[in-house]
């Protein structure tokens, strides 16, 4: 073969193979995938997504990170991205490593959910009207911790409204209302609270209530909606 023609022939294969990579490459490109930002430990995150389960936020407990965010009156989600965090209709309080706060008023707790004139809305993936985090303390102690609770209004035939609370050790203590005035709390053999004292006192829009060497602090809000 010619020399020349030799040289010619391998820039031409050279050359196609390249068009040929290039090619390639730009079929098999992807677009980069947005990492969620993970919502870590520190700001004490708790159940399976919210407003629904398996969605990207998470309810927000009480720690360091969060504690001057958490209202009586409104609960604390984190979000991994603007987008969920602007869907709940709260307010963005705070951006911590790419986590969003979100306070949504205890009013708004239902959001996700469309009400019927029949009845209250519930709170996606539960059997409550609202959902939040309330003062509670223990053993004699002020309540100065925060514990979950739901409230199911109009829970009783007369019109008696239930607020369940989940204790530190997983255990739920239910209190009753009639209206936003808390009448009496379950009792029981087993854990000794059988013959404990129930006892209230009202400040403002929230009532404090002791049973036994329990304490809770409910608002207003939680009972009546809004």
């Amino acid at each position: 073969m010619n020399p020349l023609a030799k040289t010619a022939c391998c820039v031409s294969v050279l050359a196609l193979a390249a068009c040929s990579g290039a090619a390639e490459d730009s079929s098999g490109s992807e677009a980069p995938v947005e990492e969620l930002a993970v919502i870590p430990e520190t700001l004490a995150p708790f159940g399976d997504g919210y407003p629904a389960s398996g969605d990207p936020c998470r309810r927000l407990g009480e720690s360091a990170a969060t504690s001057n965010y958490l209202d009586d009156s409104a609960m604390l989600i984190g979000c991994p991205t603007e987008a969920s965090a602007e869907a709940l209709g709260g307010e963005i309080v705070d951006n911590i490593d790419g986590v969003r706060l979100v306070s949504v008023p205890m009013g708004d707790a239902n959001v996700g959910m469309a009400p019927t004139a029949e009845e209250d809305a519930l709170v996606a993936g539960t059997d409550y009207n609202a959902t939040t985090m309330l003062p509670c303390g223990f053993d004699g102690s002020p309540p100065e911790g925060t514990c979950e609770a739901g409230v199911k209004r109009n829970w009783g035939e007369d019109g008696t409204h239930l607020v369940e609370v989940t204790k530190p050790d997983g255990m739920k203590r239910a209190l009753f209302f009639t209206g936003t005035t808390p009448t009496s709390a379950d009792s029981a053999q087993a854990d000794g609270s059988a013959g404990w004292d129930f006892t209230t006192s009202r400040e403002g829009d929230q009532v404090t209530i002791s049973f036994g060497p329990e304490t809770y602090v409910v608002v207003d809000a939680l009972i009546e909606g809004g």
